[in-house]
Order: C-alpha cells, then structure tokens, then sequence
C-alpha cells in the first residue's frame, strides 16, 4: 500500500484532541504534531466543531469517560462530526467509546447489565478481556507492551498504508472491542480482538498506543495527517 502524504506545515491541518479528563493528551499532541498536524488539546466543543478532525486518546474506564463527554456536550459534538464524515481517531479507550455501550468502571463488568451508552458510531458492548483462553492457559491482564497487529483480509486501509501486517505496536488495556465488519486488524492475547476498525475509511480506531509505539506509530499518525489533508482539501 502506498503511503498517505503528510501535509507540508503551512498547510497544515487543524486537529483537535479531545481532553474529556483521561490520560495521554499531550504525548498524542505531540505525536500529531510530528506528523505535520497542527494539533491542540481542548475541552470546548466549539472548538471540536471547528476542527478538521478529531482524536480521541485515553486511559481509564469507559463509564467515566462517558459521563464527563455526556455532562460536556462533547458526546452529541463527537458523535454529529464523525456523521458528517469528518476524520476522527479513536485510540484504546477512545476506540471503545466508539461503540454502543462500554462495561468497564460500571458496578456489573460482564456485559449483560449496567452498561454504559458511547458513541454509538459501531454495535456492540467493549467487554473485559478474559485471563484464561479457551485451552486453560493463563494471561497477564492488563495486556502491557508490544504485540503483533494483523490485517483480517487484503483490503486496503489508508490508516495502514506502508505499515506490513504483523507489524508490533504498543498496547495496554484490560478491556477490547467487540468485533464487527469494521474490523481491518486483530491482535491476540488470550483472544484475538480488534486492534484497528475502519468505519467508511474516515472513522478509525486502534487499540494500540501509536504515540509510543516508534516509527510503526509515526507512520500511522502521518497517515491519519494524510487522510485529513485529503478531506480538507476535497
């Protein structure tokens, strides 16, 4: 796959990463703008309606992230740009947020009652990922550090151009998306789980932290860059 270009700085692209009060904002800022974005972290969603896109990082549990972009406004901002086909990224917690329901930091964490409402943007309920696998074998959960990223088919993502598969990324979560059509790439620890979904080539979400993982992780936010530059300009 070819590479997305990165905009030359003058013309670079406005993105907005989403502070809804969890982790990694500035390390994602700072990513975005390596890759020639012209990146801020903010709270307003004014601001977040202006962008050209939208990243949203973070580590902690789904509920409370929920509640503070419900009580924010800036759920129904999120979820209106990413219906008018702006780009937007979600990465680990904001790749769960993408989807109906979430059950972490909720009383119940099985999936079957006291979810929680996301985005909504893809079905399905984030669950907790299992310690033990289908053969018995135990797994260290919180899943933390390096594992592979492998493409379900041959079909071309633009999030992932110039990246092989089974190229290693930086994880750490305890909890996963559910699969659906969306999904463009897997990882495997105690399950194979989504760790790239794909919605209708401007919607995307990884599981993995690109801003801490190398030149993998660089390639991909300059492809994000790229995908962005293409939209403002189309």
């Amino acid at each position: 796959m070819a590479a997305v270009p990165t905009p030359a700085l003058a013309k670079a692209p406005r993105i907005a990463v989403v502070d809804y009060c969890k982790g990694n904002l500035m390390s994602v800022e700072r990513g975005l703008r390596r890759a020639g974005a012209d990146a801020f972290v903010t709270a307003d969603v004014r601001e977040i309606a202006r962008a050209d896109a939208i990243v949203l990082p973070g580590v902690g549990a789904f509920a409370d992230a929920a509640a503070t972009m419900r009580e924010t406004g800036q759920m129904a901002a999120v979820r209106e740009r990413i219906a008018a086909g702006v780009p937007f990224l979600g990465i680990c917690l904001g790749l769960h947020l993408m989807f109906d329901e979430g059950a972490e930091g909720t009383d119940f964490e099985d999936g079957k009652v006291d979810n929680v409402h996301g985005l909504a943007v893809l079905p399905g309920v984030a669950l907790a990922m299992p310690r033990v696998d289908d053969q018995g074998k135990c797994y260290k959960v919180p899943h933390v550090g390096w594992n592979s990223v492998d493409y379900v088919s041959e079909a071309e993502t633009p999030l992932l151009a110039s990246i092989p598969s089974g190229e290693y990324f930086y994880f750490t979560h305890s909890f996963v998306a559910p699969d659906t059509p969306c999904t463009v790439a897997t990882t495997t620890h105690s399950i194979s789980f989504p760790s790239v979904v794909s919605y209708r080539d401007t919607a995307f979400g990884v599981q993995f932290h690109p801003e801490k993982s190398s030149d993998a992780g660089m390639i991909l936010l300059e492809n994000f860059v790229g995908i962005v530059q293409t939209a403002k300009g189309a």
